[in-house]
């Protein structure tokens, strides 16, 4: 009876131990903010020194003059703690719980960002990143409860290799014929996507290490992360460049996990366990996340005060929106 009852435990009840991956995660979701201001930084520096703007991609001159800038520096030495701790966090606990986690980031970067700029959040970009966030944890916290992890197999690697490959080849293409008109909101949704996969192929190739099976597929995959990161990388250094770094946190913490966790669903069986209504609730919790990103697109201060320097409405306010005064990153 005992043997039947555990069996029959799913989420943190069968593996309590997944709870350690919450702090991590949230550690992790620290650093990315604080990573993310800094590289925002050294991005609009390199842009001023340089005289020229990196909205439609960035220069290989804009590239190598990141690599001086000690706020660019600094940041990237935050984004890899980052990475590290959502490694740990992802070692002791399911996918779809650990990656919806850094939705904690966007409330920091938001705050870091409005000491920076000048521009206090709108009430409407206040609203949208409570649903960003609120619409994260009511996910994690239903997660957390009917999450379950079996093995990865050969299988589950071939098809999230499959759909990363057609995924990066719609990206390129799209990268190629629409980048002078797709701004900040174009290159954070490919990075969030990129990092989606990232962070799939990382769990694969933790998953697949502690079960001592690490063999050419697996090596494939480690091919393919760095890859993704790499891409993904080049994407948010020009969405720094094409719009403010709480926006880019925002596309990161929601289209990011979506994808991570849609693979963790859909290919892992990570809530085979869970019930009709829960997986209904996953869908309404990732909807109201989904529509807070939009909202900060279109509320954002910062972007609304941009919009008007072109003459374009933005939000309800229109041209009368006061945002404030903008100054440039310190």
């Amino acid at each position: 009876m005992a043997g039947e009852v555990t069996d029959q435990l799913v989420g943190v009840f069968q593996n309590p131990g997944l709870l350690m991956g919450i702090p991590l995660a949230l550690a992790g979701a620290v650093f990315m903010s604080l990573g993310a201001q800094y590289q925002h930084r050294g991005v609009e520096k390199v842009e001023r020194i340089t005289g020229t703007q990196g909205a439609t991609g960035l220069s290989m001159t804009q590239l190598k003059g990141l690599l001086t800038r000690p706020s660019w520096l600094i940041g990237t030495l935050m984004l890899g703690l980052a990475v590290v701790c959502q490694l740990a966090a992802l070692a002791v606990a399911p996918l779809i719980v650990v990656q919806p986690l850094g939705a904690i980031a966007l409330v920091i970067t938001t705050l870091l960002n409005a000491r920076v700029s000048g521009q206090s959040p709108t009430r409407q970009s206040l609203t949208a990143i409570i649903a960003c966030v609120g619409g994260i944890f009511l996910f994690v916290t239903l997660a957390a409860i009917y999450a379950t992890e079996r093995g990865i197999t050969e299988r589950d690697l071939f098809v999230i290799l499959a759909i990363l490959l057609v995924v990066i080849i719609l990206l390129f293409v799209c990268w190629l014929v629409l980048r002078h008109r797709m701004r900040a909101l174009f290159y954070v949704t490919g990075a969030g996507i990129l990092y989606g996969f990232v962070a799939t192929l990382a769990k694969a190739v933790i998953s697949r290490i502690q079960a001592g099976e690490f063999d050419w597929v697996t090596l494939v995959c480690v091919i393919a992360l760095v890859a993704a990161a790499v891409a993904g990388g080049y994407f948010v250094q020009t969405a720094y460049a094409s719009g403010p770094p709480d926006l880019v946190i925002a596309g990161l913490t929601v289209i990011d996990p979506i994808v991570a966790v849609l693979i963790g669903i859909l290919v892992l069986g990570e809530a085979d366990a869970a019930p009709l209504w829960v997986q209904i609730g996953f869908g309404v919790a990732g909807g109201i996340a989904v529509w807070g990103v939009f909202g900060l697109a279109r509320y954002h201060p910062q972007m609304i005060s941009e919009s008007q320097e072109h003459g374009i409405t933005r939000g309800s306010h229109g041209p009368s929106t006061d945002s404030g005064p903008q100054g440039p990153a310190q």
